[in-house]
């Protein structure tokens, strides 16, 4: 490899294992264990990688002994190749983390399917009628909680679905239980329900919103929901005491809401800068003081965001491939990608070692850090 070649390399190029897909990737997650990535497409089939990088970083970063100067060599494999499945669906399908290396898989057959980190398929974890549209697992309760788009069923895995008794009509695409497992939000067609699920399910509190929520996501410590809108923004909702409000002015539909612990702040997706708030002034009412402003503004839009677990630093991906990792409040900027497909999905194992993404022409990616890099 040539100097030229080599100063034309990226970060992406020396610290991403990247493979292919056929189809657009949905989304992806973690094993609750850190081990392995799965990634879902709109294809309806999912695709595992190991986390364990057979060329770590570390193993490629040399320092010169006159001038100190740190450089990293390019990988000299090509990584292991994804473990895909057959389709589970006609589009994209649920996925959530199981117990320790392995995922539940939700498919137009109505059951909610194991699946190791090998992508072996194990019998049905639970089964209802027509086709799973949204799942997720709580480890801390060890209980399953499945949609089929009327209604929600929780399982323990003893092949019980018990059906929660609601009074609406309304559709249900997003599941989210609370950290602790004691609560499911529900996503509903303009609004949000949360039931307490301890004991026999019960109905705690309904909330109108002004749109569709497509992703629900739990604050750390359990008191706070965040729901991206199908339009208008994204909802904030105190469990204390039931408010809620929209935080509107996106210019595009939030698509992404994630939590930074460290940094007790919500983020969102959807702006032409990271857009984030200290919760120690929640956006409510137009409330602004609490605004973070977080890296660089310019002309191209954030289509995923992800908070660092241990650090207080996010991650975004943007309309035109473009990823970097921000400070948190600062403007300071680590550009990790510069160019490619549109990102559609983002996150960090739990160890902030590594971020995986996905983008609209397939690619799925793992990029592993070194230890130094986040001092």
């Amino acid at each position: 490899m040539n100097q030229q070649t080599m100063q034309n390399l990226t970060l992406f190029d020396l610290l991403a294992r990247s493979w292919q897909r056929p189809s657009a990737i949905a989304d992806l997650c973690f094993s609750a264990d850190g081990s392995a990535v799965a990634f879902t497409s709109v294809d309806g089939t999912v695709a595992i990688a190991a986390v364990a990088d057979h060329e770590p970083p570390e193993s490629r970063i040399r320092v010169s002994n006159d001038l100190g100067q740190t450089t990293i060599r390019p990988r000299e494999k090509p990584p292991v190749p994804l473990i895909a499945t057959a389709a589970f669906g006609d589009g994209d399908v649920p996925l959530c983390a199981h117990a320790h290396s392995s995922f539940l898989v939700g498919a137009a057959s109505g059951e909610a399917l194991h699946l190791t980190a090998g992508c072996e398929v194990a019998d049905p974890f639970v089964k209802v009628d027509g086709p799973i549209l949204a799942m997720d697992y709580s480890a801390r309760a060890t209980l399953t909680a499945v949609s089929n788009g009327k209604d929600v069923f929780l399982s323990s895995g003893q092949g019980d679905a018990v059906k929660l008794n609601r009074v609406t009509t309304s559709s249900i695409d997003a599941l989210a239980f609370s950290p602790g497992g004691r609560r499911l939000a529900c996503g509903l067609d303009e609004g949000l329900s949360i039931w307490s699920v301890e004991g026999d399910a019960a109905l705690m509190r309904d909330v109108s919103l002004s749109s569709r929520p497509v992703s629900i996501r739990w604050s750390g410590d359990g008191r706070w929901l965040a729901c991206g809108l199908e339009t208008g923004g994204f909802a904030l909702i105190s469990l204390a005491d039931g408010r809620a409000d929209i935080v509107a002015g996106f210019p595009s539909p939030v698509r992404t809401v994630c939590w930074s612990a460290p940094a007790n702040a919500l983020f969102a997706s959807g702006a032409f800068r990271i857009a984030g708030w200290s919760m120690t002034a929640p956006p409510f009412g137009g409330e602004t003081s609490g605004a973070l402003e977080t890296g660089r503004a310019g002309l191209v839009l954030v289509e995923a965001v992800a908070a660092h677990p241990e650090k207080k630093l996010i991650a975004a991906g943007y309309a035109n491939g473009r990823i970097i990792v921000a400070q948190i409040g600062s403007r300071d900027e680590l550009l990790v990608r510069p160019l490619g497909s549109a990102v559609t999905a983002l996150a960090w194992s739990g160890d902030g070692r590594h971020l995986a993404m996905g983008t609209v022409d397939g690619t799925a990616a793992i990029v592993t850090f070194p230890a130094q890099m986040f001092k």
